[in-house]
């Protein structure tokens, strides 16, 4: 997996852990240091290829 995803995803499961609740797309890219919300949801729909995570919505 490449480094940008294994941070997304970590950036994911902390969210969840902490506040309980799923992050938004430009709060994934905040924490990850990624401005484009158009590369935040390509890793996340390649996250979601790989059947790491599953997407309900699109915030």
């Amino acid at each position: 997996m490449p480094d940008r995803q294994a941070a997304i995803l970590r950036v994911i499961q902390d969210w969840i852990t902490e506040p309980g609740e799923v992050p938004t797309v430009r709060e994934i890219g905040a924490r990850v240091d990624l401005p484009s919300t158009a590369s935040v949801f390509y890793n996340l729909a390649r996250l979601e290829s790989r059947g790491l995570i599953s997407r309900t919505g699109h915030r």
